[in-house]
C-alpha cells in the first residue's frame, strides 16, 4: 500500500488548486482521476481543425443525438469538443426527478470546457441565507475569502475592469477585452435609466496581456479564436492541465493517476481518522488501496457526495462524518431558464473584429441586503451585442456570395444565472439496486425547481423586455426553456458548510466536522448557491484550506 503526504481526488479546477498548494508546500501528493490522461497541447486534437474539415460540419448526426439526448443537449458540445465529455451509456445514474448531469472524465476535468467566468461573491451572498432565513449561515463572510480571491486571480489570469460595484467586487484583473460599440451604449442607457445596474466587462479567466507568472506557467496571450473548449494550445484560458498541475509537478512531489476510479475514502477507527483512499482500476478492474495522511475530495459536486456516500464504515454506517444523515441533501444549482433578445438599430457603419471570448456582465440587482422582490434570492446576467451574417436568398455566382458576406444589423442578446434556494427535498442518495461497471452503487438525484425559482424566472422575464426596450431594441422576444436543472453545470452542496454540526457536514475550514483530515473543497462544500459563478469560489476555497491543512499537519494536530 503506498504511501503519500496526502492524496487529492479529482484533477479538475478545484483539484489542480489542492495538489499546486500542497505540492508546493512541501507535501508528496497523489492526485486519482478516474478519467483519462490528458497532456497540454499533444491531445487537442482539434485545435487547428477547420469547419470544413469535420465529417459532420461541427455537430453530431441525428442517430448519435439520439444515443446521447442528455449530453447532446449540453453547452459547448459539439464534434470538436466531443472528446471532454462523457457520453451517456458510459456513465449512467437513476434520475428520480430530471437532472441533466453534465461530466468531464480525463485529467483536468472540466476546467478544460468551462464557461470562465470569474466574478466574485460578495458580502451578501455570503450574508443572505441568515439574513434572510434560507438554508443556514455560512460560517465564513466575503474577508475570510478576499486575500484567497486574489492569490488565485494572479495566478490564473483573469480579465476584467475595476468597476465598483458592491454587489460584484474588483479583484487583480488583466486588462480587459473592451464593450464593443452596441455594448457600451446599453451600458449607458441601464445607468441612465435605473442608475444602480451595472452592466461591465466579463471577468474571465482569459491572458489578455500576460504576467511573469503566466509566462513562467508557459501560457501565452489568448488569440481572441473563441475556441477554447477544444482546448487552448497557447495556454491563453486557464485550465488544471496548462496551469495548477504543470505547476505542481515542477515542485517534484505530484503523482497523477489516471484511470483511477475512486471507491471509497477508508476509515481508521482507532485513529479516528481517514487511513487512505481505496482505487479500481478503470481499465483491469484492479482494486488498489493508497494511504495518506490528509485527504482532499475534489470530484466534482455530485460525485465528491457519491464517494462520500459509499465510504462506509462502523463508526460511519451512513457515509464518511455523515452523523446527522444530510450528506448529499441540499443539493442546488443555478436557474438558466429564462433568456431574451432584440434588434438594435443603427451602429451599422461599426463592426468588430475578432472573436470575442468573454462575454458582459449586468451585476444582481436584485434582493441586495433588503428583499424587494415577491422571491428571495437574484441572478446575474450574461449578455453581449453582435452582428451575425445576413440570411442570404438561393442563388449562385458572384451576387449570391456577396449576399452571405454582408452582415446583418445588431442583435443583442441576455440569459439569466438565478440562485436556487437550499432544500432538504433536493438530495442525491446510493442506489439500493444498481450498480456500476465498477461495482459501485449508482447515484440516484432527486432534484427540481421550487416556486421561488419559477418567480424568479417570471422577473428575469419581465426585466430584461423592460431593460431591452429602454436600450432601445426593437423586435423583442423573452423565453423560458424550462430545461430540467443540471444543464448549467454548477451543481453545488450535500456536503455543506456550517458553524454546527448538526446542521452541517464541514467546518470553516471544509474539514469534515467528524473526520478533521478530509477537506471538501469543490461544489459540495456550497452552503447556497448564490447568483456568481461559482468555480473561482471553489479555487479560492480550496487554496484556504489547502494551507490550513499544512499548517495543521505540522502542527501535529492532523
Amino acid at each position: 500500500m503506498p504511501d503519500f503526504d496526502a492524496i487529492v481526488i479529482g484533477s479538475g479546477i478545484s483539484g489542480g488548486w489542492a495538489a499546486k498548494e500542497l505540492c508546493e508546500k512541501g507535501l508528496k501528493t497523489l492526485v486519482l482521476e478516474r478519467g483519462r490522461n490528458i497532456e497540454h497541447i499533444s491531445d487537442y486534437p482539434t485545435a487547428f481543425t477547420e469547419p470544413w474539415e469535420f465529417k459532420h460540419r461541427n455537430t453530431h448526426p441525428r442517430q448519435y443525438k439520439q444515443e446521447n439526448p442528455l449530453i447532446s443537449k449540453a453547452a459547448g458540445y459539439n464534434e470538436d469538443t466531443a472528446h471532454f465529455f462523457v457520453q451517456d451509456k458510459d456513465h449512467p445514474y437513476v434520475q428520480e426527478k430530471p437532472f441533466d448531469w453534465i461530466r468531464g472524465y480525463q485529467v483536468g476535468g472540466k476546467s478544460l470546457i468551462w464557461g470562465r467566468a470569474c466574478q466574485r461573491w460578495s458580502e451578501y451572498e455570503f450574508k443572505a441565507p441568515a439574513q434572510f432565513g434560507y438554508g443556514i449561515d455560512w460560517p465564513i463572510r466575503y474577508p475570510d475569502v478576499a486575500s484567497w480571491y486574489s492569490h488565485v486571480e494572479k495566478f490564473i489570469g483573469v480579465c476584467g475592469h475595476k468597476d465598483g460595484i458592491e454587489a460584484m467586487p474588483d479583484g487583480e484583473f488583466l486588462p480587459p477585452i473592451e464593450l464593443n460599440c452596441v455594448e457600451k451604449a446599453l451600458q449607458e442607457k441601464f445607468l441612465q435609466h435605473y442608475k444602480n445596474r451595472y452592466l461591465v466587462q466579463g471577468r474571465w479567466a482569459q491572458l489578455t496581456e500576460p504576467n511573469a507568472v503566466h509566462l513562467e506557467q508557459g501560457r501565452g496571450r489568448c488569440q481572441r479564436r473563441n475556441l477554447c473548449m477544444r482546448g487552448c494550445p497557447y495556454g491563453g484560458y486557464f485550465s488544471s492541465v496548462t496551469s495548477t498541475l504543470p505547476w505542481a509537478k515542477k515542485t517534484g512531489n505530484l503523482t497523477i493517476r489516471p484511470d483511477s476510479v475512486v471507491h471509497s475514502i477508508l476509515y481508521d477507527e482507532k485513529s479516528g481518522k481517514a487511513s487512505g483512499v481505496r482505487v479500481i482500476d478503470a481499465n483491469t478492474k484492479e482494486v488498489i488501496e493508497y494511504k495518506a495522511r490528509v485527504i482532499f475530495v475534489n470530484a466534482s459536486a455530485l460525485n465528491s457526495n457519491l464517494i462520500l456516500l459509499n465510504s462506509q464504515s462502523k463508526r460511519f454506517p451512513n457515509g464518511l462524518g455523515n452523523d446527522n444523515g444530510l450528506l448529499g441533501k441540499y443539493i442546488g444549482f443555478h436557474i438558466y431558464r429564462g433568456s431574451a433578445h432584440g434588434e438594435m438599430p443603427g451602429y451599422e457603419d461599426k463592426y468588430v473584429y475578432g472573436k470575442n471570448p468573454v462575454e458582459c456582465i449586468l451585476a444582481n440587482f436584485r434582493n441586495l441586503g433588503k428583499q424587494d422582490t415577491d422571491f428571495m434570492g437574484g441572478y446575474t446576467t450574461f449578455m453581449g451585442a453582435y452582428r451575425a451574417r445576413r440570411d442570404a436568398a438561393e442563388g449562385i455566382g458572384a451576387d449570391y456570395k456577396k449576399a452571405l458576406s454582408e452582415p446583418r444589423g445588431w442583435e443583442v442578446y441576455m440569459y439569466m444565472q438565478g440562485e436556487s434556494m437550499p432544500n432538504e427535498n433536493n438530495h442525491v442518495r446510493l442506489s439500493t439496486d444498481q450498480k456500476d461497471q465498477w461495482g459501485i452503487p449508482l447515484l440516484v438525484t432527486s432534484v427540481g425547481y421550487d416556486d421561488n425559482a419559477e418567480k424568479m424566472v417570471a422577473d428575469f422575464l419581465t426585466q430584461s423586455r423592460e431593460m431591452l426596450e429602454v436600450a432601445g431594441c426593437q423586435n423583442i422576444s423573452t423565453h423560458d426553456n424550462k430545461q430540467a436543472p443540471g444543464l448549467d453545470i454548477h451543481e453545488m452542496g450535500g456536503v455543506r458548510m456550517g458553524r454546527d454540526p448538526k446542521t452541517s457536514l464541514l467546518n470553516e475550514w471544509n474539514q469534515l466536522h467528524h473526520c478533521k483530515n478530509v477537506f471538501v473543497t469543490d461544489g459540495a462544500c456550497m452552503t447556497s448557491t448564490g447568483n456568481q459563478s461559482p468555480s473561482i469560489l471553489y479555487m479560492a476555497l480550496t487554496a484556504r484550506a489547502a494551507n490550513h491543512a499544512v499548517a495543521e499537519l505540522k502542527a501535529g494536530k492532523l
